[in-house]
């Protein structure tokens, strides 16, 4: 009787045992509880490194010897064949310029140079006044070479920021000349149009306006990409 007895009991526990293991391991739904894993925290992405090479640093320092302020900015793949590498932000050089973005240093110091010592002593000679603003079309755009079938397919230097675009000039008696409307409409300002394209040839590596080709009729295209010597 006692040896049933104990069987029984025996029986009983284990049952109780089982049920409660059963109990533990289960939810509503019949789904089983997991540990929950705290979620990896993600990696911080490395800051873009501002340039730093000999280069860029000579060419920074002969913008500082020229009192220009600038703003050094990261280099950027943006992809696609465009990217930022070794550019500035031009914040101030003495005259003031429309729609500049990011532009490589060694195109911010010919163009720095350009305007200080050709375009505006060049106003006043022709024009008989002064440079109020320089407006230009831009400097970096992801986008390829456009006018030239020569060329099809391949990425221009404003992909690379290492160009700038300028449509035309304000003097400080409120006057507008454009490569546009003056190139071609003879007088003073259409030569004076022509002295500063001179004076950009000798600055840039490439120079096209109007005379190259129609892609170029309302701007004057300067870069310091290629084997340079083209002027047109």
């Amino acid at each position: 009787m006692r040896s049933g007895q104990t069987r029984q009991r025996g029986t009983s526990i284990v049952a109780i045992v089982a049920m409660t293991a059963m109990t533990a391991a289960c939810v509503s739904g019949g789904e089983v509880r997991r540990p929950v894993r705290a979620s990896a925290k993600p990696r911080p992405r490395p800051a873009p490194a501002i340039p730093n090479d000999v280069a860029f640093r000579q060419c920074a320092a002969n913008l500082t010897a020229l009192a220009v302020s600038y703003q050094p900015l990261p280099n950027e793949t943006k992809g696609s064949g465009c990217a930022l590498n070794g550019t500035i932000k031009l914040l101030d050089y003495g005259v003031p310029t429309t729609n500049l973005g990011p532009m490589t240093c060694t195109v911010a110091t010919p163009f720095t140079a350009w305007v200080r010592n050709g375009v505006v002593p060049s106003a006043r000679l022709y024009l008989g006044a002064d440079v109020a603003t320089v407006e230009t079309f831009g400097t970096y755009a992801c986008r390829n070479v456009v006018g030239n079938p020569g060329m099809a397919g391949k990425r221009s230097e404003h992909a690379h920021a290492n160009a700038v675009d300028i449509s035309g000039f304000v003097l400080t008696d409120g006057r507008r000349i454009s490569v546009e409307k003056h190139w071609t409409a003879g007088g003073p300002e259409a030569q004076f149009l022509r002295r500063i394209r001179e004076s950009a040839c000798k600055r840039f590596k490439t120079v096209l306006s109007p005379d190259y080709n129609a892609a170029h009729y309302n701007h004057f295209h300067f870069d310091m990409g290629g084997k340079g010597g083209y002027c047109r």
